[in-house]
């Protein structure tokens, strides 16, 4: 006992501590306030003060909302819009073929893909046609006044070494789509600051080559000047005038494509079934003439299969990784541009035969 009680405090040290701690927090609340600038984050959360350009996009904002309730597009026209463009619009020009009409639709006709009230022409299900019909001489003569003379070798070749390049700027990508609708102004939206611009062209379409130049001629009103391969160079002419470009009117969404007839029959056209089983089976168990990649470039395809077709009966492409829908539309190329028929689509392969009268 005598031990423990000498480690306890005397008491007037106990008291000396005792009023120490409560003279130390009669000082903290006694003491004045910390400034306010201590405890803000370290980002200010106080308002930006308004800038011009700030005033100028909130006025922007306003004048397109005013726009919409007056029922006028973002360029000033109003709806609906009027096109003098002498053609059928349609979503694809250089994949689809007017003279095969669809069996069926996907959706309903009446949705046109230009939306609600901005075109004034009927939407049909597969086009919007023209509804006044111009003289192709009258036609003729305004294309050539805008491309005006025709050029030097020189400039050509001062045009095609600027654009041909591929990290060129003025590039525009025509995949499985084609010659769209929407492109046509891209194409516009180039020549504003080009003289031409660069088309790399890649998939299906490059089967037919003569056909892609051939629409984008025809409804850009361009020229073609340089073409490799699948590389074209358009350009626009000496006489093109930006502020006077044509009204291309935008589709708004990929309409479903419409249901068409079978491209295969059960049974070949000058065939009987046991025949036409026997060249399904031929074609499986025959080496692959080609084996085609996905957004590849088939410009020679046509030209192969012809060659082929002196020798052999059955051919067959290799089209893995290709994708069904690809293949079909191979396909369907091919059995006009050989001309053949083709007779399987199985696992991604491609069986065509060279017809009775090949």
């Amino acid at each position: 006992m005598r031990n423990l009680s000498s480690w306890r405090r005397p008491p007037h040290q106990t008291l000396i501590l005792t009023s120490s701690i409560v003279s130390f927090f009669r000082h903290l609340t006694q003491s004045p306030p910390l400034p306010d600038h201590i405890h803000d984050p370290p980002f200010s959360l106080t308002p930006k003060t308004s800038t011009p350009k700030d005033n100028v996009k909130k006025k922007t904002k306003k004048k397109k909302k005013k726009q919409k309730e007056n029922g006028e597009s973002t360029k000033g026209r109003p709806f609906p819009l009027k096109s003098d463009l002498p053609f059928d619009f349609r979503y694809s020009y250089s994949e689809t073929n007017p003279s095969v009409q669809p069996i069926g639709f996907r959706e309903p006709p009446r949705f046109s893909p230009f939306g609600p009230g901005r075109l004034d022409r009927k939407w049909t299900g597969t086009s919007a046609p023209a509804e006044e019909v111009v003289d192709p001489a009258v036609l003729s003569e305004q294309r050539e006044a805008v491309l005006g003379g025709s050029l030097s070798d020189d400039e050509i070749a001062e045009l095609v070494e600027r654009y041909r390049h591929s990290d060129c700027s003025r590039q525009i990508n025509l995949g499985k789509g084609g010659v769209t609708h929407n492109m046509l102004d891209d194409i516009h939206n180039h020549w504003k600051r080009a003289e031409a611009v660069r088309i790399k062209c890649l998939g299906v379409p490059t089967l037919d080559m003569e056909n892609v130049c051939f629409h984008l001629e025809e409804k850009s009103g361009g020229k073609i000047i340089y073409r490799n391969l699948n590389s074209i160079l358009l350009y626009r002419g000496q006489n093109y005038d930006p502020e006077n470009r044509p009204v291309v009117p935008l589709m708004l969404w990929k309409p479903y494509a419409p249901i068409y007839p079978r491209l295969v029959k059960p049974v070949a056209d000058g065939l009987t079934f046991e025949e036409t089983k026997e060249m399904r089976n031929r074609g499986l168990n025959s080496p692959p003439l080609m084996k085609l990649t996905r957004n590849g470039v088939y410009v020679n395809v046509v030209e192969r299969v012809r060659e082929e077709f002196r020798s052999e009966e059955v051919v067959r492409l290799d089209c893995t990784h290709v994708g069904t829908s690809d293949c079909k539309r191979i396909g369907v190329k091919l059995k006009d541009l050989v001309p053949c028929v083709p007779i399987l689509f199985k696992d991604e392969q491609i069986i065509l035969w060279k017809g009775k009268n090949h």
